[in-house]
C-alpha cells in the first residue's frame, strides 16, 4: 500500500471516534457537521431511477395479481371472452395507476421513506383510478359487463396491498441508507472559498441524493485548513485517485472556478480515469446558460464533464445480457471444454485451470482463469515476457487452443462471478510490457479503460489488436479501440461485438501465439 494511500486511510481511522454511523451527523465540538462513512464500507449504489422504475412494477404486479386472483376466486365462468374483457380493464387500471401515482409524486426516495405521509397520496391516487374506470364503463354502458362485489374487492385489497407494500418496503430502504447504498457518495475537488460556498448551498438543498465525504485539495494546509465547512480535508489530487480506487466514489464535484482553465484540466486530466459522475460546479461563476445546459443537484447548478458508463438501466441490460449470455454459452460449449480439459490433462503435467492475476474494473485485482497452454515449470503467472511466436514454453495442445482462443472459455465462469463481462476492454496481466515498458507509461490515460468491467472478447479484438503486444503503436490502438467502445457501448454494440468474435478467431490468427 503507498504512503499516500495511507495517508487517507489514517485521516479516516482518526475520525471514527468522532462518528456515529455512516451518514448521520457526528456531535463534535471541533468538527460538529462531520458526515462521513466506514472507509471499509464498499457496498455499490442501488440506482434510485432503477429502484424507482422496478417499484412501479412491483405495485402494478401487485394490483393486476389481485384483480386476476379475484376473478378466478369470484367471477370465472369458463368464458375466454369474460376473462378477455375483465383482464383488459385489469390492465387500463394498472397503466392509469401508474400515470396518476407518478403525477402525485409518490416514487421518489424521500416518499419511499416516509409511507405514513404518503398514504393520504396513495389512497387518493387509487381511488382516482378507480372512479375514473368506474365512471368510463358508466358511459360507454359496459357496467352490467363487470361483476360489482369483484370491483368493491379488488378495490379496497389494491389500497390495503399497496399500503402494507410500503411500510414493509420502507424499512427495507432504512437499511439501504444505513448502509449508504441509497445515496451517492460525493467528493469535493478544491477547498478554497468556491469549494465553501457549494458545500453550503448542497447543504441548504432539500431532496439531494448525495452525501459529502470530504475534501482534496492540492495545496498544504497551511493554505488550506484542515477541515473545510467541516468536513476534513483527505489530501491531494492523485491521493484521490488512489482513494477512488479502495472506495466507492460516485460523484466528484470541482469547485475550481472557471476562470482557473488551466488548472482545471490538470485536474480533469488526472481524474477522468476514475468509474464516476464529475460535475463542474457552476453557480459561482459570472457566466450564466441556459437552464438547460445545467443538471441540479437539489437547487445547485452542474456543468456535466464525464459521466459514469453504464450507468443506471444499462447496467441492468449489461448485466442480464452477461449473465444469459455466459449460461448458454457454457451449456452449449460444454463439449469443446471438456475436449479441451482432457487434453490438457493428458498431454503435460500440471493443472488443467491456469489462474492468473489481472487488473479488472476499477483496476482491481481479479483472478482470471484460462485452460492451461504452458508448461507447468515455464509458467509465468504475472506475463513479465510476452508469448511469441512459437514460444517453446506453450504446449502444442496449447498453441491450439491460443490461437483458437479456446483456453479463454473458463473464463464464462468469471463473467457469471460477475469479474468480466462477455465484452469489454480485455484484462491486462500485471506485468504486461509494449517494447518493454508497462503499458501505462506507454499510453496516457490508459486507466480509463478500467471504468468498465473487463471482457472476454471486445471492440479492440474483432478490429485485428489481439494478441502480442510487441511495439508500442499495438498497445496503444488497443487502448484507443477500447476507450471508443466505453464511450459508445450500446447492447446492440455488444451482439454485434459477439457476433463477430467467431470470424475475427477464424481469419486473423496472425497475432494470436
Amino acid at each position: 500500500m503507498s504512503d499516500q494511500n495511507l495517508k487517507v486511510e489514517n485521516e479516516f481511522e482518526e475520525k471514527k471516534e468522532e462518528r456515529t454511523a455512516p451518514w448521520i451527523v457526528a456531535s463534535n465540538d471541533d468538527n460538529p457537521k462531520l458526515h462521513s462513512l466506514n472507509l471499509g464500507e464498499t457496498s455499490s449504489l442501488i440506482s434510485p431511477i432503477v429502484l424507482n422504475g422496478c417499484y412501479r412494477l412491483l405495485e402494478m404486479l401487485i394490483v393486476m395479481g389481485i384483480g386476476i386472483a379475484g376473478y378466478y376466486a369470484y367471477v370465472d365462468q369458463g368464458s375466454s371472452l369474460n376473462f378477455f374483457h375483465y383482464l383488459s380493464g385489469i390492465s387500463i387500471v394498472c397503466v392509469m395507476l401508474a400515470f396518476v401515482l407518478h403525477t402525485v409524486n409518490v416514487y421518489s426516495i424521500q416518499a419511499f421513506n416516509s409511507p405514513i405521509r404518503q398514504t393520504p397520496k396513495l389512497w387518493l391516487g387509487v381511488t382516482l383510478v378507480f372512479a375514473l374506470f368506474v365512471t368510463g364503463l358508466f358511459f360507454l354502458k359496459m357496467g352490467d359487463t363487470f361483476s360489482r362485489l369483484w370491483l368493491g374487492a379488488w378495490y379496497i385489497l389494491s389500497v390495503l396491498s399497496l399500503l402494507f407494500a410500503r411500510f414493509v418496503f420502507a424499512a427495507v430502504l432504512k437499511e439501504w441508507c444505513a448502509e449508504g447504498r441509497i445515496y451517492r457518495r460525493a467528493v469535493i475537488v478544491g477547498g478554497g472559498d468556491p469549494g465553501v460556498a457549494v458545500i453550503k448551498e448542497l447543504e441548504s438543498s432539500e431532496n439531494t441524493d448525495i452525501r459529502i465525504c470530504g475534501v482534496f485539495d492540492e495545496r498544504s494546509d497551511d493554505r488550506v485548513p484542515t477541515h473545510i465547512q467541516g468536513y476534513p480535508k483527505l489530501g491531494n489530487y492523485d491521493e484521490l485517485v488512489e482513494f477512488g480506487r479502495k472506495s466507492r466514489i460516485d460523484l466528484l464535484i470541482v469547485t475550481l472556478p472557471l476562470t482557473a482553465e488551466g488548472r482545471i484540466m490538470s485536474v480533469l486530466k488526472k481524474l477522468w480515469v476514475l468509474p464516476v459522475d464529475i460535475r463542474l460546479a457552476a453557480h459561482t461563476t459570472k457566466l450564466r446558460f441556459r437552464p438547460r445546459a445545467y443538471s441540479y443537484i437539489g437547487n445547485v447548478p452542474f456543468i456535466d464533464i464525464f459521466d459514469k458508463p453504464m450507468a443506471d438501466w444499462d447496467f441492468v441490460l449489461k448485466w442480464m445480457f452477461d449473465k444469459v449470455v455466459a449460461i448458454l454459452a457454457l451449456i452449449l460449449l460444454s463439449p469443446i471444454m471438456l475436449a479441451a480439459a482432457i487434453a490438457v490433462k493428458y498431454t503435460s503435467k500440471g493443472p488443467i485451470i491456469f489462474r492468473q492475476k489481472r487488473y479488472g474494473f476499477n483496476n482491481e485485482l481479479i483472478e482470471v482463469y484460462k485452460f492451461r497452454s504452458m508448461y507447468t515449470d515455464m509458467s509465468d503467472a504475472d506475463a513479465s515476457k510476452l508469448v511469441t511466436k512459437d514460444d517453446p514454453r506453450v504446449t502444442p495442445v496449447g498453441r491450439f487452443l491460443r490461437k483458437s482462443s479456446i483456453d479463454e472459455l473458463p473464463q464464462l465462469i468469471n463473467v457469471l462471478k460477475g469479474e468480466l463481462s462477455i465484452v469489454g476492454p480485455r484484462p491486462h496481466a500485471l506485468s504486461a510490457k509494449a517494447a518493454s515498458q508497462s503499458y501505462h507509461d506507454v499510453v496516457d490515460g490508459y486507466f480509463a479503460r478500467h471504468r468498465v468491467k473487463p471482457g472476454i472478447t471486445g471492440w479492440a479484438q474483432i478490429n485485428g489488436w489481439r494478441g502480442e503486444t510487441d511495439t508500442e503503436e499495438k498497445i496503444q490502438k488497443r487502448v484507443e479501440h477500447d476507450l471508443y467502445y466505453i464511450e459508445n457501448w450500446s447492447i446492440f454494440l455488444d451482439l454485434y461485438i459477439m457476433l463477430c468474435t467467431p470470424y475475427s478467431l477464424l481469419f486473423d490468427k496472425d497475432n494470436a501465439y
